[in-house]
Order: structure tokens, then C-alpha cells, then sequence
């Protein structure tokens, strides 16, 4: 049985860059960077930080490209994939990256905006002029379990 699976977590180091194929396919490129800290054999304390290519395609791509941003931090679920290519001075180069099947978003980096971007030209969008004070207003529902549950009040 063989298994390539691959598991990051880590923060982005660039916002991410969204494409297109010929064929009219989304694809979203970046990069994350994950830390190492050890202690070595005379007890000094270690780092290094490891950088990880991240692709991810279709709506998945869309979507991270809209609401992901530098510094946050996120997990990967995929598999590696090493590609060839050939570089503008025709030297072929090879390439590992991870190929996402799922995209978990962690929390904003302090100061990031929370607007997502718009997909034309990645610009953060405008929020609604009273969108914290309609935030402050709403009422959090509270749950009475004496209550009997109706399927009509399930949000789902």
C-alpha cells in the first residue's frame, strides 16, 4: 500500500497569486513557512524555518485567493508532487510542491483586514459603512433545552 500524504501548518508568506488555465480552471499559488525549534547537544536553543510551494485548484483556489492574506496562519491537507519544466534559458528545473485537497483558515494576522478581496484585482473589498454596529446589535439567541426542537427552526 502506498501513501503520499502531507499535513502543514504554518503562515503565509505572501498573499496568495490566482490564475487560470487555458481550460478556464482556477489555481492559486503561495507559500507557507513553517518553524523547527530544538535544542542542541550544548543546550542552546535552535531554529529553522522551512518554506512549502502550495497549489491549490478550482473553487478551492477562488476561495483561498479571496480571504487568504500574509501572516495568517493555515493548514494544508495533500500530497507532494514533483514537476519538471524548462526556465527562459531552456534549463530544466524540477520542483516539489504540495497539491491541496483541503485549506483550513486560522485566524487573521493582527491588523489584516477581514474584507475579502476582490478576485479582478486583489484588492481587499470595501466593507459596509455600519457593518461593526450591526454586529454590536445582534443578539446572540440563546438555546432552551426544555424546548421541544422543530425541523423548521434547524438553520440547516
Amino acid at each position: 500500500m502506498d501513501l503520499n500524504k502531507v499535513f502543514i501548518i504554518g503562515r503565509l508568506t505572501a498573499d496568495p497569486q490566482l490564475r487560470s488555465t487555458k481550460s478556464g480552471q482556477s489555481v492559486s499559488a503561495f507559500s507557507v513557512a513553517t518553524n523547527r525549534v530544538w535544542t542542541n547537544k550544548e543546550g542552546q536553543k535552535q531554529e529553522d524555518t522551512e518554506f512549502h510551494n502550495i497549489v491549490v485548484w478550482g473553487r478551492q483556489a477562488e476561495t483561498a485567493s479571496k480571504f487568504l492574506v500574509k501572516g495568517q496562519i493555515v493548514m494544508i491537507e495533500g500530497r507532494l508532487q514533483t514537476r519538471e519544466y524548462e526556465d527562459k534559458q531552456n534549463n530544466r528545473r524540477r520542483v516539489t510542491e504540495v497539491v491541496a485537497d483541503r485549506v483550513q483558515f486560522g485566524p487573521k494576522p493582527a491588523g489584516a483586514s477581514f474584507a475579502p478581496r476582490n478576485n479582478d484585482n486583489q484588492e481587499p473589498a470595501k466593507p459596509a459603512e455600519n457593518a461593526s454596529q450591526e454586529t454590536k446589535e445582534e443578539e446572540i439567541p440563546t438555546i432552551n433545552l426544555d424546548d421541544e426542537i422543530k425541523p423548521e427552526d434547524l438553520p440547516f
